[in-house]
C-alpha cells in the first residue's frame, strides 16, 4: 500500500506557547474550543480557535488526561471536565472570571497506587461514557511494569480495568462502534500498540493481541485518536510524526510535524478536519535537537472525520 506523506510548516505552532508535556486535548464541539492539559507544569489549557485566544487555570495535581462532562441545561463558557491525576480522579470547573487563575476541583475516586511515585497517565471515555485510565510510574528509567488501566462509571466508581502489566501505558483510542480498544506501550522496552475486545454493555476487556509492532520503526508510540474511518493516529515520539493505520494495521498515512516528541493528538474543529498536536520537551538537551519541542500544533486535514468526543456520563 502506498503511504502519503504530508509536511506540516511552522506556521502550524502556536506563537508563544511551550509545554513541558502537553497531554490530552479535546475538542468541545459545543463552545467550539479545544482543551488540553500540561502535565509536568498542572496548567489546563482552552484555546479559541478562530480568534488564537489562550486561557489557562492551575491544578492541585498533574493531570494526565481528561474528558469532558455532560453540559447542563445552560452551558456556561467552559465545560465540566473529568480529569485523572496523581493521587486520583477529579471533577474539574474552570472559572471564566477576571484573574480567576485557579481551578476548582471535586474529587470523583482515590486510586491505591500499588507503590510510590506513580500517576495516572492516559485515558479517555467510551461510547457509554465510562471513563478509562492508565496509571505509571513517573520515573520511567526504572522501567517498572506497575502500569495499568482503570475504569471510572457514575455507578460503581473506581475499578481496575483488567490490563496491567505495563511500564508507560498509552494510546487509548476506541473503534467507531465502540466495540475495540485500542492501546499502546510507549517505554523503549515495549514500542507496541495492542486491539482488545471490548463489551460495551459491561465495559470488559478481552482477547488482547498485537495490532501494530512498532519495534522496528523509529519512533515509540504515544498517544493517539480514530478517525471516522476507524484509522488509528499514533504519535510517534523521537520520530516527529503522526502515523495513521488503517482498521487491519496497515500504515497508510504519515502526517510529520515540526516536533520531534508528539505526545498526543486529536481530531476536531468545526467540520471535524482539524488535528491538534501537542509534544514534550524536557528544555535543555531536548532544545537542542528538537528547538520546538514542547509547541502545539494546529492544521487542517481534508479528507479525515473525526469522531465526536464521548463525555463522561457522571
Amino acid at each position: 500500500m502506498t503511504v502519503d506523506i504530508l509536511e506540516i510548516g511552522p506556521e502550524a505552532l502556536l506563537p508563544g506557547l511551550r509545554n513541558g508535556t502537553g497531554e490530552s486535548p479535546v475538542w468541545d464541539a459545543a463552545r467550539g474550543r479545544w482543551y488540553w492539559t500540561d502535565i509536568p507544569n498542572r496548567i489546563l489549557y482552552r484555546l479559541d480557535p478562530e480568534s488564537r485566544a489562550l486561557r489557562s487555570w492551575r491544578l492541585a495535581e498533574v493531570a494526565g488526561c481528561l474528558a469532558l462532562r455532560p453540559d447542563g441545561a445552560r452551558p456556561g463558557p467552559n465545560p465540566s471536565l473529568v480529569c485523572a491525576c496523581q493521587s486520583g480522579l477529579f471533577a474539574v470547573e474552570l472559572p471564566e472570571a477576571e484573574g480567576a487563575e485557579e481551578a476548582v476541583m471535586t474529587r470523583l475516586a482515590s486510586v491505591a497506587h500499588p507503590r510510590e511515585g506513580m500517576r495516572f497517565n492516559d485515558g479517555r471515555c467510551d461510547r457509554q461514557g465510562r471513563f478509562l485510565a492508565s496509571t505509571m510510574v513517573g520515573d520511567i528509567s526504572l522501567a517498572d511494569p506497575s502500569g495499568r488501566w482503570y475504569r471510572l462509571t457514575s455507578e460503581g466508581g473506581l475499578e481496575e480495568a483488567g490490563l496491567g502489566g505495563l511500564i508507560v501505558p498509552n494510546g487509548s483510542a476506541f473503534s467507531p462502534d465502540g466495540r475495540t480498544f485500542y492501546a499502546s506501550g510507549t517505554h523503549p522496552t515495549e514500542r507496541m500498540v495492542w486491539a482488545l475486545d471490548y463489551d460495551t454493555e459491561t465495559g470488559a476487556l478481552s482477547n488482547r493481541r498485537v495490532f501494530v509492532d512498532m519495534r522496528g520503526m523509529v519512533g515509540r508510540p504515544d498517544g493517539a485518536t480514530v478517525d471516522a474511518e476507524g484509522g488509528y493516529w499514533s504519535c510517534a515520539l523521537d520520530e516527529g510524526c503522526i502515523k495513521r493505520f488503517t482498521p487491519d494495521g496497515v500504515l497508510d498515512r504519515i502526517v510529520r510535524v515540526p516536533m520531534k516528541k508528539p505526545a498526543m493528538c486529536a481530531l476536531g474543529g468545526a467540520d471535524g478536519q482539524t488535528m491538534l498536536v501537542t509534544s514534550l520537551s524536557r528544555g535543555g538537551a531536548d532544545l537542542e535537537t528538537d528547538p520546538e519541542g514542547g509547541r502545539v500544533a494546529l492544521f487542517r486535514l481534508p479528507g479525515v472525520r473525526a469522531i465526536p468526543e464521548p463525555r463522561f456520563a457522571g
